[in-house]
């Protein structure tokens, strides 16, 4: 064979096999992500919630207030949507609705939905949400009422539009660390630039989420902290330090959507507080974290979504009689007073106070990322729990597609105070949680994680007491 058909036949044999390789090759399989997000400042002003000492309605804004969604697909087209958004949190009415509307869109059942909140103290008062605690008239109330309906529309077509542009892309996950949040049930905010030995348990854990397109660089990015957004005690809307940080992060990468969950942090306070400076030092502070884990190697996820949801029912010691309720009048505070009345005529109308309240636990896991969402004010206590059952890079959040209130952990019941049990009139509850409230949740947790492939570290269920 002459040296020009040699050379034809490889040439024709090297070409064949490049089409080969490129007609045959498969695109390796990838999430799908898409974002959306809406402003939810109100145009008028308000009452501001989380705080019964304001004495005024809002008076301006100091940065918009902010809805996002993140939508998630993975490679079998299982999909999933969490929200982000700056107010004290949606309440289970609220959040009902939601779900329901989002899935009557999208056909998403409600384990596929995570609503969570900043729970800022510088957002709207929402309907059906500690309204004992502000001295609302008829106008007010009605502004309420035509937010909360607003939010609602605003909440279901921000997640369908975030499926709306669905985009390749690569989940990664890491920790970093940040320290302002102190312990409020143990350290006294007046005193404590003087203390040098701070106690009480802490999460000073940053999980970050990275959603990166194809080029690499940043379609959203998702992270948390386990820390009170209070602060600021202002009368102007914003979405305190987590909101400085998703505006410092979105700074620093252009064209990526920051959105931020609260962890366990309802016994945790940002201190010291109180200034806008302040606010926006830790927001910088919690953005400075973000970003270190964003420069350090990360872990790739891949691209399978295991979901588990349950309402677990959480039992309520039986409720005070009515000579007891009239007892505790005089000692309590105006608001608490309020609820107390509350339970008075419902009493004398005959109606059962509630002594159940069914829980909304949620897990999801993002290939070997485990995030666990628990509704409610949670202590900081369940962050540890958890993580010593399913491993300390877990993300835990709180405040999760139901905000009925605190949720305290063995500890915390027994050592009594706010949030064991002080708070629970003005939401709603009788009485406190019965002691095995840390057990059943952490069951519920644990099986659910089990269901959906993790292997819990731990042999049994660890305990606060």
């Amino acid at each position: 064979m002459n040296t020009r058909r040699w050379a034809t036949l490889g040439l024709t044999m090297l070409l064949g096999a490049g089409v080969s390789a490129i007609c045959g090759a498969q695109t390796p399989p990838s999430w799908h992500a898409g974002v959306a997000k809406a402003d939810i400042t109100p145009a008028e002003s308000m009452w501001v919630a989380g705080y019964a000492s304001r004495k005024t309605p809002s008076d301006g804004t100091l940065h918009p207030l902010w809805l996002k969604a993140l939508a998630l697909q993975d490679a079998q087209g299982q999909r999933a949507v969490i929200v982000t958004s700056d107010h004290l949190g949606f309440p289970k009415g609220m959040s009902d609705r939601i779900r329901d509307r989002i899935k009557e869109r999208l056909g998403l059942e409600r384990g596929q939905i995570l609503l969570s909140s900043s729970h800022t103290h510088s957002g709207p008062v929402l309907d059906d949400s500690l309204l004992c605690i502000y001295p609302l008239d008829d106008t007010q109330r009605k502004k309420i009422t035509e937010y909360s309906r607003m939010l609602e529309d605003k909440t279901v077509e921000t997640a369908v539009q975030a499926f709306h542009d669905l985009v390749p892309v690569q989940l990664a996950s890491g920790s970093g660390v940040t320290r302002f949040a102190v312990n409020r049930r143990t350290n006294k905010e007046a005193e404590i630039l003087d203390t040098h030995d701070l106690n009480g348990p802490v999460d000073h854990a940053v999980p970050v989420l990275k959603v990166a397109r194809a080029d690499g660089s940043l379609l959203a990015v998702l992270f948390g902290y386990a820390c009170h957004s209070t602060v600021l005690d202002l009368c102007q809307w914003s979405g305190d330090y987590p909101g400085f940080a998703q505006i410092e992060l979105e700074k620093t990468y252009p064209g990526c959507t920051a959105m931020f969950f609260a962890g366990c942090g309802a016994d945790q306070n940002p201190l010291p507080r109180r200034t806008i400076a302040i606010a926006r030092q830790y927001g910088r502070e919690l953005a400075a974290a973000v970003e270190r884990v964003i420069a350090d190697p990360m872990q790739t996820l891949d691209p399978s979504l295991k979901i588990e949801y349950a309402d677990i029912e959480l039992a309520l010691e039986a409720p005070p009689t009515r000579e007891q309720f009239e007892a505790m009048l005089p000692t309590s505070p105006w608001f608490i007073q309020d609820a107390i009345k509350g339970f008075i005529k419902d009493l004398d109308a005959g109606k059962p106070l509630r002594t159940s309240y069914p829980y909304p636990v949620q897990m999801w896991r993002l290939g070997a990322q485990n995030l666990v969402a628990l509704g409610g004010e949670v202590v900081v206590d369940y962050a540890i729990l958890v993580k010593q059952v399913l491993g300390r890079d877990t993300f835990v959040a709180g405040y999760a597609n139901d905000v009925m209130s605190y949720i305290p952990s063995r500890r915390v019941l027994r050592e009594g105070g706010y949030e064991g049990k002080n708070a629970q009139p003005e939401y709603g509850m009788p009485n406190a949680y019965r002691e095995d409230i840390e057990e059943r949740i952490l069951t519920a947790v644990r099986d659910q994680a089990q269901r959906a492939g993790a292997t819990p570290i731990a042999a049994e269920l660890p305990s606060t007491q």
